[in-house]
């Protein structure tokens, strides 16, 4: 029996969309946050505009995490760190994003 976890690969999917069309306070404060997104394990992000209606944005966060982290999102939700982050990111947008997480199959 191996005391190594299992890693499990996600793709997280967030759709919001800004008051004005300018991104570039989002942009910057997402490459500002590049270490605080390793916490997720090996992330690669992204942020993806619409090129119809600019103000629409999504955030591609994919990422691999042990299992056991995986399954308890809870635990991460009420990290200090990923708290912070999120007062940052409700001054930038507005309102509650639509969130979905994807595996690949």
């Amino acid at each position: 029996m191996s005391n190594e976890s299992t890693t499990v690969r996600r793709t997280l999917h967030l759709r919001f969309t800004l008051p004005a069309a300018n991104s570039e306070q989002l942009a910057a404060m997402i490459k500002a946050a590049a270490p605080f997104y390793q916490m997720f394990g090996n992330a690669q992000v992204r942020l993806l505009q619409n090129v119809d209606d600019p103000a629409k944005l999504i955030q591609v966060i994919e990422y691999e995490a042990h299992e056991e982290w995986e399954l308890n999102r809870q635990r991460l939700a009420s990290d200090v760190r990923m708290q912070t982050y999120l007062q940052a990111w409700r001054t930038i947008v507005p309102g509650a994003p639509e969130m979905d997480v994807y595996q690949e199959v």
